[in-house]
């Protein structure tokens, strides 16, 4: 039990393309004749495609036969995809590049895991897609945040129990599903809003150098004092 894992959301902690799924909902819901603003695009976040289209629907107090809403979900991506498809490696959030070299470092593996179906192509844009050990994407799962499948699939991919693995999230969906999935949980972005993560950060460039290192001392520690009290 010495060792842990990382597993990362991609939207919002390695990349924000929160940016380019509101402009590409933005189109849909001038297409529908659906008000639709950057708060409202808050509540997407961490949630899957699906999920995302009933809640654009209920903003606009529409329904829809399924038929149609799978068009609308086909069309809505070839959209978002025109935006991703020119991303490039300037697009990494500050702090990442330096948190993975000193995972690196640590011998610390990490997974991606993530409500994107198109995750695997964002990190081959922006050149990280080799860094990472695995990927759990929203094509690998059956179930989106907050329930914890994604968490407990990326667990897996790391060979290591829930409660080895520490999760970086910057959605509240996301969080619930690492508490849920009995992982520490790192809220990166506004605290209040995070309010149940284990840990937060604004950013990743906020994180201590010992952050890692200081976990796996103290899970030594703790195992040293629970054989301790087993020999006793």
């Amino acid at each position: 039990m010495n060792k842990i894992g990382v597993i990362f959301d991609l939207d919002g902690v390695i990349v924000d393309t929160a940016k380019y799924h509101f402009l590409a909902w933005k189109n849909l819901a001038d297409d529908l004749g659906i008000a639709f603003t950057e708060t409202h695009n808050e509540l997407l976040k961490g949630v899957s495609r699906v999920r995302s289209l009933e809640i654009l629907l209920e903003i606009g107090n529409l329904e829809l036969p399924e038929a149609k809403k799978q068009e609308i979900l086909v069309s809505k991506n070839e959209d978002y995809l025109g935006y991703i498809t020119k991303m490039g490696p300037e697009e990494i959030l500050p702090g990442v590049n330096g948190l993975l070299d000193t995972l690196d470092d640590l011998g610390i593996k990490y997974v991606l895991g993530s409500a994107s179906k198109n995750a695997t192509l964002i990190l081959k844009q922006v050149n990280l897609l080799h860094r990472f050990s695995g990927i759990v994407d929203g094509n690998s799962v059956s179930k989106a945040k907050p329930d914890p499948e994604v968490f407990l699939i990326g667990a897996k991919q790391l060979n290591l129990q829930p409660e080895q693995c520490i999760v970086f999230e910057d959605a509240i969906a996301g969080i619930e599903a690492a508490n849920q999935a009995n992982m520490i949980s790192i809220g990166v972005g506004d605290k209040e809003t995070l309010n149940e993560a284990d840990y937060n950060f604004n950013n990743l460039t906020e994180i201590p150098e010992n952050f890692f290192s200081q976990f796996i001392s103290d899970k030594r520690k703790n195992n040293n004092e629970s054989r301790l009290y087993k020999t006793r």
